[in-house]
């Protein structure tokens, strides 16, 4: 079938994007699903600092590709083998498919799939093919997805059913920001009732972790990010602190607010300096967790003795270590109940063709999750 679809040419292309224009909106060919696949009709797709990642050259990908990882949509057409699944469900895409059967699937880590990196790495499906073309020739998909699209053919695997009274474009923010911004505080931290938090770096999956934080019962939640704007939006979702990272005392006033130090400290900027800082004002024998994904060859120097000494923790989350299919009715059912607001982390919603000029806006930091409504 014939799709719009924004495609990445090419890596690197210089801002600002509403000029240069790395993402293209085309018409391509789209296969039916294979066998385990499902062609899903896109109602939503959310823009997140990932794909910006890749079109920058940040997190370099194979390209031409389709982007889009973050995203909601109805079930269209069932390729073999699928039989749990019927047209007409409401499902959300997850950007690492599990195969269920490698290592890390069976230890309960389905965010560690081998199969699913693997293919992810290489831009396929995790059965290894291909279902986009442009005038014959191959298109990469982008995590499985590919969802700024019209539809997406993706595998079984990389679909959760939902409640189908969410609204499709507020559940497309549960696929990626939610997940992992709500999961590195519940699953990888596993942040306790009356301990301290901070969160560096307040974009969708930042703001999610703190979100998660209050409902986890934290009681000091410090939101740490360098605008002022949403820091005060941080305030309003429960952050009980805010403090400006372009500060040069910053570390210091974070220690003094929280007597030492937090006792979980959140990475989620994707940057060495916002690393840096959340160690710093993490306490003795505290926890570090970093789900931000800078550039592969960016590294941070930690003073190996204060590990030994303070008994310090540094610990990575991807896709906040959840299991998608326990953990993201539960983090819905709790938004349904008023206690994650995540609607609230909505600042715009856009058509495909303003695609670009809406990653100025989240270049800038001008946006927290806009979301492409088709």
């Amino acid at each position: 079938m014939k799709i719009k679809a924004a495609v990445l040419n090419a890596m690197g292309i210089e801002p600002p994007y509403a000029q240069s224009k790395p993402l293209s909106i085309e018409t391509v060919e789209l296969d039916p699903p294979g066998h385990g696949e499902v062609l899903v009709k896109i109602a939503a797709s959310g823009l997140c600092h990932s794909d910006l990642s890749v079109i920058n050259g940040d997190r370099p990908r194979p390209t031409p590709m389709v982007l889009g990882h973050e995203a909601a949509g109805i079930v269209e057409e069932l390729g073999p083998g699928v039989e749990d699944l019927k047209k007409g469900d409401h499902v959300v895409l997850i950007f690492v498919p599990s195969c269920g059967h490698c290592l890390p699937c069976a230890e309960g880590r389905p965010a560690l799939c081998e199969p699913g990196a693997a293919a992810n790495t290489a831009g396929t499906l995790l059965s290894g093919a291909r279902r986009l073309h442009r005038d014959g020739s191959p298109l990469h998909h982008h995590l499985g997805c590919s969802a700024f699209a019209e539809y997406a053919t993706v595998s079984r695997n990389s679909l959760i059913k939902i409640d189908p009274e969410l609204p499709l474009d507020e559940a497309a923010l549960f696929g990626c920001a939610v997940l992992t911004g709500v999961g590195a505080v519940l699953n990888t931290a596993r942040v306790t009732p009356g301990s301290t938090a901070a969160v560096v770096g307040l974009g969708g999956v930042g703001l999610s972790s703190v979100l998660g934080a209050v409902l986890a019962g934290a009681r000091q939640v410090v939101a740490v990010d360098l605008f002022a704007d949403k820091l005060e939006l941080a305030k309003k979702l429960g952050a009980t602190h805010a403090f400006n990272a372009s500060s040069p005392d910053c570390v210091e006033q974070v220690r003094a607010a929280t007597n030492g130090g937090v006792e979980f400290a959140f990475e989620l900027a994707g940057s060495v300096k916002a690393m840096e800082l959340a160690y710093k004002i993490t306490r003795r024998g505290g926890t570090t967790v970093t789900a931000g994904l800078p550039p592969p060859a960016h590294t941070i120097p930690i003073p190996q003795v204060n590990l030994v000494a303070e008994e310090r923790t540094v610990k990575g989350s991807y896709i906040g270590t959840c299991v998608p299919m326990r953990d993201l009715p539960r983090y819905v059912a709790l938004y349904r109940q008023g206690r994650l607001p995540v609607d609230r982390l909505m600042t715009g919603r856009l058509q495909l063709a303003d695609i670009n000029a809406a990653f100025d806006r989240l270049r800038e930091g001008k946006a927290v999750r806009q979301v492409v409504v088709f």
